[in-house]
């Protein structure tokens, strides 16, 4: 029993680290990829139009997103929001299983 317990909590752990990894990969290609884009702009426009901006602004929405979720950051769902509606599900199963 302890030892599947063990192996339980190193595959959440295995996971855990595989997303970290992920993310932070997303993170690097993203600033390598906006500097070199931004290279691009200078060399060709001098940066009088900053038309990089747009692509670094669009893509990092996406690496926002992706940190919000590695990192279980949820400003809408978070466990105080899980246990009200925990709470309220299980009332509202009492109150029908009242009138069966």
């Amino acid at each position: 029993m302890e030892t599947k317990f063990n192996e339980s909590k190193y595959q959440r752990a295995r996971d855990r680290v595989d997303e970290l990894k992920k993310f932070y990969n997303n993170l690097t290609i993203y600033l390598i990829f906006v500097v070199f884009l931004a290279g691009i702009n200078y060399y060709t426009t001098g940066f009088g139009y900053m038309w990089f901006l747009w692509a670094a602004f669009g893509w990092g929405i996406g690496v926002f997103f992706h940190a919000l979720k590695t990192f279980r950051v949820n400003p809408f769902f978070n466990k105080d929001w899980e246990e009200r509606k925990i709470r309220e599900i299980m009332e509202k199963e009492r109150e029908t299983e009242k009138w069966k």
